[in-house]
């Protein structure tokens, strides 16, 4: 698996650019999942307003290094700040959409 970047197509509604950092460990399934996951994610809810960047980390180890990845799939949302890392293969997607910020976070937990 390259490296790969895709920008989103142009945007129907207006707001801030989400920019995101999908590193994965070659062509697994758990790669390969993260990476419909996240595109589902950004398609249904960012149309337009998303860049998602894919890095192979055996490819591309130096970049993973960088950023301090000690797993994968890793995501790391850059923009809108604050920086975000999410960790798994994205399949739930309700805590990736809070974590973004695209969703309010439910009250604590159930009495």
């Amino acid at each position: 698996m390259k490296r790969s970047s895709r920008p989103s197509p142009p945007a129907k509604e207006a707001g801030p650019r989400y920019v995101f950092r999908l590193y994965v460990s070659g062509s697994t399934p758990r790669s390969t999942k993260a990476i419909r996951n996240i595109r589902k994610i950004c398609e249904e809810n960012l149309t337009g307003r998303y860049d998602l960047e894919v890095v192979d980390i055996y490819q591309q180890p130096g970049l993973a290094g960088e950023q301090q990845i000690i797993a994968a799939p890793t995501l790391i949302k850059s923009l809108p700040l604050p920086l975000r890392r999410f960790i798994g293969d994205l399949s739930h997607s309700e805590p990736v959409l809070v974590g973004i910020g695209l969703r309010p976070a439910t009250g604590g937990a159930p009495a």
